[in-house]
């Protein structure tokens, strides 16, 4: 039997402890439909991951709002995004907050993103190409970033372009992977918190660079600050 959207919040996020209304009624209000194949359409709120073509994945349900909902957002607030993928996650983001600037390295993802966005009509979501390791640094500093890739360490200009105050959410890890979220206390004091084991794909790019030098070395996750 096919999965419906409210069976799909109330069982797989509302069950699992997200209660936030406002991200509940993100989850709500942004069609998964929109991001996914016309032959996967009757998979969309089932709680999992699927295929978006050549490899890439659209995220879980249940991880999209619990990330939201651990950043703890505010509708004033401007954040960045690192991974934009189908451009899901950044339309749910888009419903809770100012503004989204979100940036993919995969230049037909993000291409996908901006379409799929403009049907959703989040118009309060900006899309860049690019590498998302150095950030969107004109559009700082920002009241909070989160990548949707796994990363060795979460690199120094993302930390260095949140606000003080801000919160910094990302996989990170290369064999294992834990959900860090930091907050940013002064301009070198982080509080660090570990959420939650996780698996995401991993970053490329100048981060993969990192994480290749990090296995040859024989290291593995290296906490986030």
């Amino acid at each position: 039997m096919t999965t419906t959207k409210r069976e799909m919040i109330e069982k797989h996020i509302i069950k699992r402890g997200v209660k936030s209304p406002t991200v509940l009624q993100a989850m709500e209000s942004v069609d998964r439909k929109n991001f996914l194949p016309p032959d996967l359409h009757e998979f969309a709120y089932e709680d999992g991951p699927l295929p978006i073509g050549k490899g890439q994945t659209i995220s879980q349900p249940y991880i999209v709002a619990f990330m939201a909902d651990a950043l703890k957002l505010n509708k004033s607030d401007v954040i960045l995004e690192v991974g934009a993928g189908c451009g899901y996650n950044a339309a749910v983001l888009g419903r809770l907050v100012s503004k989204v600037y979100t940036m993919e390295i995969v230049e037909w993802l993000a291409e996908l993103a901006e379409k799929n966005l403009a049907r959703e009509r989040s118009n309060n979501v900006y899309v860049r190409l690019g590498d998302g390791y150095k950030g969107w640094p004109e559009k700082g500093p920002f009241d909070a970033i989160v990548l949707t890739a796994a990363c060795p360490q979460i690199p120094k200009p993302l930390k260095e372009q949140l606000k003080i105050g801000g919160r910094l959410l990302a996989p990170v890890g290369t064999i294992r992977q834990e959900l860090i979220l930091l907050t940013k206390l002064g301009e070198r004091k982080f509080r660090q918190k570990t959420l939650l084991p996780v698996r995401f794909v991993t970053m490329t790019g100048m981060a993969q660079r990192e994480a290749q030098k990090r296995l040859e070395e024989g290291g593995d996750i290296q906490q986030g600050i």
